[in-house]
């Protein structure tokens, strides 16, 4: 039982950071560890900026 609401209330604070934008940093640099082994991970302030330009389409003019 605690296991499932363990599991419940880490899909739920992933679902909320994503809603609200905030990056998965630590899923990012565990999937680079076990998939990309020999290639060097971002950092943080790299993920943060490419994750934002994602999502924002950073070179695009302004929306208003």
């Amino acid at each position: 039982m605690f296991g499932t609401l363990a599991q419940a209330g880490k899909y739920l604070g992933q679902s909320l950071r994503l809603m609200v934008g905030l990056p998965e940093y630590d899923t990012y640099l565990a999937h680079m560890e076990k998939t990309h082994p020999d290639q060097a991970p971002m950092s943080y302030e790299e993920f943060f900026r490419e994750r934002q330009e994602a999502r924002y389409g950073g070179s695009r003019a302004s929306c208003c």
